[in-house]
């Protein structure tokens, strides 16, 4: 049975959700009179979902929402809004809320809204439990020489590695970056041959050799095959190019205080910084990192 925490300082309102909500008998309600009192309810038991008024002394609404996606970010947040509360609803929306119903409607959407609400989130919570099940993952994929396919599949990545413990929030982003800067690398340093120190002289012309290339032949054939194997333990990450390589002796050391304000070096230095192992192969157009977990996971304690 689902179980919905009504938050609203005025019992009137509060009376007037549970009048709409009591014909559902698979809801089951309890109610907060503002933010403050509801963050302590949470702690004793989750609900399913939130329905909250915005203005409420102590804790706000708003407040509320930042907390619960902070705190709480499975358990979705219902906004019951009035007219004067336009852009905190916006500021509220953007901040993590679920929805929002006003209140002279409540008649025809709250609850249809309450309904649609709880139905993704219970997709997206069993989704989660099911994630967590989850002890190996072997993937592999294989990317035209776009750049806007390197950002979800990052994610999507991260997404794994935090499913199976791999990594913790920082470790998490860390991950990302390295992720990106190999991907980044093996598009435009490998597949379309952009030399990096192009950048660092002419960013016009680097960006319109870019635009070319994408369109030309051979560089717009390439592709960019990525290789995953994921564990509880760790994770392992090939990546590689169509192009022809690139001698990694020869580029400059990019922990010297000389080189660090180069182009060239910079995706490598992160890379090595934020994975545990690093490594090219002889031909320098496939990189396999691995990350792995460290041993104060609060898993492994």
């Amino acid at each position: 049975m689902p179980a919905i925490l009504v938050v609203d300082d005025l019992a009137a309102d509060r009376g007037l959700v549970a009048e709409y909500l009591k014909d559902d008998p698979e809801l089951e309600l309890s109610y907060a009179i503002d933010g403050a009192e509801a963050l302590e309810k949470m702690e004793q038991e989750l609900p399913d979902l939130v329905v909250t008024d915005l203005m409420m002394p102590k804790v706000d609404g708003l407040e509320l929402v930042r907390a619960c996606r902070r705190r709480y970010p499975l358990v979705p947040v219902i906004l019951m809004t009035s007219k004067g509360s336009e852009e905190i609803v916006v500021q509220a929306l953007e901040q993590g809320a679920a929805s929002y119903v006003p209140k002279h409607s409540f008649a025809r959407r709250l609850r249809s809204t309450v309904r649609d609400v709880l139905a993704v989130s219970i997709r997206r919570r069993s989704h989660s439990q099911v994630m967590e099940c989850m002890t190996r993952i072997e993937c592999a994929f294989s990317l035209e020489n776009n750049s806007s396919l390197i950002h979800p599949l990052v994610t999507y990545l991260q997404e794994r590695a935090s499913h199976l413990n791999v990594c913790d929030e920082s470790d998490r982003t860390r991950i990302g970056v390295a992720l990106e800067e190999a991907l980044v690398n093996a598009l435009y340093h490998g597949n379309l041959d952009v030399g990096s120190e192009l950048r660092g002289e002419d960013d016009r012309a680097y960006r319109a050799l870019i635009v070319g290339r994408v369109k030309e032949s051979p560089y717009c054939d390439r592709r960019i095959h990525v290789e995953v194997k994921m564990s509880r333990n760790d994770a392992t990450f090939v990546i590689r190019d169509e192009g022809s390589g690139f001698d990694l002796l020869a580029l400059p050391d990019p922990t010297e205080p000389a080189n660090l304000e180069k182009a060239s070096g910079r995706g490598l230095l992160l890379m090595r910084t934020f994975m545990d192992e690093v490594k090219y192969n002889d031909a320098g157009n496939a990189v396999t990192l691995v990350k792995r977990r460290r041993s104060n996971h609060p898993e492994l304690r």
